[in-house]
C-alpha cells in the first residue's frame, strides 16, 4: 500500500501509486495464471477508451426478469450495441481455450503418429526374427496337429500381451511427463495451453485411447509375421539348424515398388505445379507417401548395389567390415527392415531442413529491407497502441518525421477486408515495398492491393467503410506483403479518424465509435541522426522506458523473423528426434536378435581364429551399414519431397528460394552413423562374449 509502481498500458510507461490489494476468483485472467490491475473510471478512460467512453457494460437483472427480457431491454436502451447473456462469454472463453489446446494437440499427435508408424517397422522386424528363430518349435506344433490359424493366433496373442504391457508402461510414463510439464507451461505461458491448476484431471478416454492405440499398433504390425509363422511346414521340426529369414525379393514386391514410385512421382510433380495450394498440398502429401512406400518396397533390391559401391572402402577396413558386408549382402531383408524406420525419420528431418532453409530466406525477405525509416515502434503484444506514442515521438528533438500505420476495415464486394491507412508520402519515404506491378502511390483516391488478391492495376475497388460511407478506389499498384504491412494500403487523409458517436445513447453514456481509420498498429520513425544504440535508448526514454513497446530497425525485424523460425525448427527437430530414437531401438533389437540367431556362425568364426575384437568390429560394421543405408536413402527421399514442397511454397511465399543446406545434411548423416555405432555397443559386446564350444554345440 502506497508504493510506487511502473506500469505500461498501450503507450509510454507510467508511474502509479498502489492504493489497495484485492483477490478474486471470478476473473478469467486471474484463474488462468495472469494478473489484473484495477483503475477508477476516470483513469481507465484516460488510458484506454477516452473521456466519457466505455468498452462494455455489465447489467444485472431485476428480480423476476428473464435473461431474454433483460437482453431486449438493454438493446433498446443502447441501440447498436452487442448484447450478450452471461453464459456467452463463458462459452467463448472455453472455445478459445479449446482452440489453443487443439493446435498443440494436433502438433503432438502428428509426431506421435510418426513415432507409431516407425515403431511398426520395429515390431514387425522383431516378430519376424522371432518367428524365424522358432521355426523348429512352430514346426513341432504343426506336426502334433496345430493348424495354420492356431499358429497365427498364437503369435498375435503374444503381440497383444506385449502391446498391452508396453502401452500400460507408456500411459503411466505419459501421465508422469505431463505432470512434470505442467508447472513449466505455467511459468512460460501464464495461462498457456496446458492446465496449471492444483490437480491433474484426466478424462477416461485420455487413458483408454493411447492404451488401445498401442495394443492395436502392435497387433497390426505383427500380422505379417503371424501369417508367415502359419505357413511353416511340419517338416521344419526335423531340421537341425534354425531356418534363416527368406532371402531374395519377390517379383510382386518389385512390381508394387515400381507402381508406387510412378504414383509418387506423379503426385509430387502435380502437387508442386498446382497454383492453388489448398488443392496441391493433399496431392503432394499423397505423392510423398507413395514415394516413401516405393522406397521401402524396393529397399531390399537396393542393398546389393549400394554395398557394391562401398565394398572397396569396407575391404580396407579389416576382416570385421568385410564379414559384415558379406552378411548384409547375403540377407538384404535383415538389413532393410531396421533401415526402413531410419529412412522415415531421416527423410522427415531432411524435408523439414530443406523447406526451412528456403523459409528462412523468405523470412529474411519479409523482415529485412522493408524500411526506409530508421525505426518502427509497435506493441510487444501486437495489440493496438495509443496515439500518444506518435505525438510523443513527433515532439522529440531527435525525430525528423513520424507516420502512424492505422488499421482500416472495409467491405469490398460484400466481403470484409482489412488494411492500413498511412500518409501518402510515408509509402515513398519510409517504406521499401516490393511492387509486382504499378507504382507505390496511394494519393488521390488510389489504393495498393496485396499480390494474389486478383485485382489488376487501374481497376476500381468499390468499398464501403464501417461508418457506412461508400468509396471508389483506383488500384495504383500491386505489392508483396511483408512482416510490417499487409492488406489494402490507403491514404490516411482519405480515412480520417472519426470520433463521432454511433447511434442514440442515454445522456452521459458515450460508446467507443467505429472509425474508418482507428487503432494504431505501429509508428514509423525517421531520425535526424544515424541510428545507434544511444539513439534507440533516447527514444525509449522519451516513451517512458515502457516494457510494452518495442523499437525495431530493419535488421531487428529480420532477426526476429529468423529467431521465430529457429525456435519452431528446434521444436520440430526435437519431436522428429523421437522417431529416429525409435528407429535406433530397432537397430539395437535387430542386432541383438541377429547375434542370437547366428550363435553357431559366431562360434565357428571364433573357432577358426576370429578374435573378440574382430567379432565386435563385425557387429559394429553391420550397425554402421544399416545406419548409413537408412540415412542415405532418407536423405535422397527427403531432398525429393523437400524440393516438391519448396516448389509449392514458392508459388505463394515471396522471397522463398530453394536451398540445400549441405553442412546440416552432412551433420545429419554423420549423426545417424554415430548413433548406429552407439546402438551396436551392447549387441557387439554380447556377441564377443559368446562361448565358442557352447555356440558350436548349439542345435
Amino acid at each position: 500500500m502506497g508504493d510506487a509502481a511502473r506500469i505500461s498500458v498501450d503507450g509510454p510507461g507510467l508511474t502509479v501509486r498502489i492504493s489497495g490489494v484485492f483477490t478474486t476468483r471470478a476473473e478469467p485472467a486471474v484463474t488462468d495464471g495472469g494478473s489484473v490491475v484495477l483503475f477508477d473510471t476516470a483513469t481507465a478512460q484516460q488510458h484506454f477508451t477516452g473521456p466519457g467512453r466505455y468498452s462494455e457494460f455489465h447489467v444485472k437483472a431485476a428480480p423476476g426478469a428473464t435473461a431474454e427480457r433483460l437482453r431486449q431491454a438493454t438493446k433498446q436502451a443502447v441501440p447498436g450495441a452487442t448484447v450478450l447473456t452471461a453464459d456467452v462469454p463463458t462459452r467463448d472463453r472455453a472455445l478459445r481455450a479449446e482452440n489453443q489446446v487443439s493446435s498443440l494437440r494436433t502438433t503432438l499427435l502428428s509426431f506421435a503418429a510418426v513415432a507409431l508408424f516407425v515403431s511398426c517397422f520395429l515390431i514387425a522386424n522383431t516378430f519376424g526374427m522371432l518367428v524365424a528363430q522358432r521355426t523348429r518349435e512352430v514346426g513341432l506344433l504343426r506336426a502334433i496337429g496345430a493348424s495354420r490359424r492356431q499358429v497365427g493366433r498364437l503369435v498375435l496373442a503374444e503381440a497383444f500381451l506385449v502391446g498391452l504391457a508396453g502401452s500400460l508402461v507408456g500411459v503411466a510414463a505419459g501421465v508422469g511427463v505431463g505432470e512434470v510439464l505442467r508447472p513449466i507451461a505455467g511459468d512460460l505461458g501464464k495461462g498457456g495451453p496446458l492446465p496449471t491448476g492444483d490437480a491433474l484431471s484426466l478424462p477416461v478416454y485420455a487413458l483408454l485411447v493411447p492404451l488401445a492405440t498401442g495394443v492395436l499398433t502392435t497387433v497390426v504390425a505383427a500380422w505379417l509375421p503371424a501369417r508367415r509363422a502359419g505357413r511353416i511346414a511340419p517338416l521344419a521340426a526335423l531340421r537341425v539348424a534354425e531356418a534363416p529369414l527368406r532371402e531374395g525379393v519377390g517379383r510382386r514386391r518389385v512390381l508394387a515398388g515400381v507402381v508406387l514410385a510412378a504414383g509418387g512421382a506423379a503426385g509430387l510433380l502435380s502437387g508442386a505445379s498446382n497454383d492453388r495450394i489448398q488443392e496441391g498440398a493433399p496431392v503432394l502429401a499423397l505423392g510423398a507417401v507413395l514415394a516413401a512406400g516405393s522406397l521401402l518396397a524396393l529397399m531390399p533390391t537396393l542393398v546389393g548395389p549400394l554395398l557394391a559401391v562401398v565394398r572397396p572402402l569396407l575391404g580396407r577396413a579389416g576382416i570385421g567390415a568385410r564379414l559384415a558386408e558379406r552378411n548384409s549382402a547375403s540377407n538384404p531383408r535383415r538389413v532393410s527392415a531396421p533401415a526402413a524406420s531410419l529412412v522415415i525419420g531421416v527423410s522427415l528431418v531432411t524435408t523439414l531442413t530443406v523447406v526451412a532453409a528456403g523459409g528462412l530466406a523468405a523470412a529474411d525477405a519479409a523482415g529485412a529491407h522493408v524500411l526506409k525509416a530508421d525505426y518502427v515502434v509497435s506493441m510487444r503484444s501486437l495489440d493496438a497502441q495509443s496515439a500518444v506514442v506518435e505525438r510523443t515521438l513527433a515532439a522529440s528533438a531527435e525525430v525528423a518525421a513520424v507516420a502512424a500505420l492505422r488499421e482500416v476495415e472495409l467491405t469490398v464486394d460484400g466481403v470484409r477486408a482489412f488494411g492500413l491507412a498511412l500518409p501518402s508520402n510515408a509509402v515513398r519515404d519510409m517504406l521499401r515495398l516490393r511492387m509486382s506491378g504499378g507504382a507505390a502511390d496511394i494519393g488521390a483516391g488510389n489504393v495498393l492491393v496485396p499480390a494474389g488478391y486478383g485485382r489488376a492495376v487501374g481497376s476500381t475497388v468499390h468499398a464501403r467503410l464501417v461508418d457506412g460511407r461508400a468509396a471508389e478506389l483506383t488500384v495504383a499498384g500491386v505489392y508483396e506483403p511483408n512482416a510490417l504491412v499487409s492488406g489494402f494500403l490507403v491514404d490516411a487523409a482519405a480515412f480520417p479518424v472519426d470520433a463521432s458517436p454511433v447511434g442514440a445513447v442515454p445522456a452521459g453514456v458515450v460508446p467507443v465509435a467505429a472509425s474508418p481509420a482507428g487503432a494504431v498498429r505501429s509508428v514509423l520513425v525517421r531520425t535526424r541522426d544515424h541510428p545507434s544504440p544511444g539513439l534507440r535508448r533516447t527514444l525509449a526514454h522519451a516513451l517512458g522506458d515502457s516494457p510494452a513497446l518495442r523499437i525495431d530497425s530493419s535488421d531487428d525485424l529480420a532477426r526476429a523473423a529468423a529467431d521465430d523460425a529457429d525456435r519452431m525448427l528446434d521444436l520440430l527437430y526435437a519431436l522428429l528426434g523421437l522417431s529416429i530414437g525409435v528407429a535406433l531401438l530397432g537397430v539395437v533389437n535387430t542386432l541383438a536378435l541377429s547375434v542370437t540367431e547366428r550363435r553357431r556362425e559366431i562360434g565357428m568364426l571364433r573357432a577358426i581364429g576370429l578374435t573378440r575384437a574382430g567379432v565386435r568390429a563385425m557387429v559394429r560394421a553391420e550397425a554402421l551399414i544399416i545406419a548409413v543405408l537408412g540415412g542415405a536413402l532418407g536423405l535422397a527421399l527427403g531432398l525429393l519431397v523437400g524440393w516438391a514442397s519448396g516448389e509449392a511454397i514458392a508459388r505463394h511465399t515471396p522471397g522463398f528460394r530453394h536451398s540445400v543446406p549441405v553442412l546440416r545434411l552432412a551433420v545429419l548423416l554423420a549423426a545417424a552413423a554415430g548413433a548406429g555405432l552407439l546402438a551396436s555397443l551392447w549387441p557387439a559386446r554380447r556377441a564377443a562374449r559368446t562361448p565358442v564350444l557352447a555356440a558350436i554345440g548349439t542345435e
